[in-house]
């Protein structure tokens, strides 16, 4: 078994704290992280080792922006297919019922905006569910719709 030696070293009291921070998270003593940290500094393929952590990071960075990406578009096709179907159904309200419909429209967007507060805080999120259920309605489409040429977009 390899012995170590004990050495007294001074820290400025944020470093440390952020050492005592890694300990815990990892389930590891302040030495072991301290250990990591100087073989880490000192080794001669530190260079490639950083370069490697960055090059994980970004490709994560990378994956999580096409996820983002994706919702943006689910979200910004949702929106515009939604204010299309309202336009085409909505008929014009006559002068004199504007300002029932507008208190209505008022009380029910309180409604909405508790239900997403609600929502959010529970975590849920609705473009996960839709990212989920595209592929097997795309599936389902395509097996329904083999040999049909009809592209109605309608809603």
């Amino acid at each position: 078994m390899q012995t170590k030696t004990r050495m007294n070293v001074y820290f400025e009291p944020g470093l440390l704290k952020q050492v005592e921070a890694l300990a815990l998270r990892r389930n590891v003593s302040k030495s072991a992280v301290i250990d990591a940290a100087v073989a880490s500094f000192l080794s001669e393929d530190s260079a490639e080792r950083l370069e490697a952590v960055f090059a994980r990071r970004m490709d994560r960075l990378g994956r999580q922006i096409d996820c983002m990406d994706q919702d943006l578009a689910i979200l910004g096709e949702t929106v515009s297919l939604f204010i299309r179907f309202w336009l085409t159904i909505t008929p014009p309200l006559p002068d004199n019922a504007q300002a029932s419909a507008r208190a209505k429209g008022l009380e029910r967007f309180e409604g909405f905006v508790l239900a997403l507060g609600r929502r959010l805080a529970r975590g849920d999120r609705f473009i996960k569910e839709v990212s989920r259920d595209i592929p097997a309605a795309r599936a389902t489409e395509a097996e329904s719709t083999v040999g049909d040429n009809n592209d109605d977009d309608s809603v």
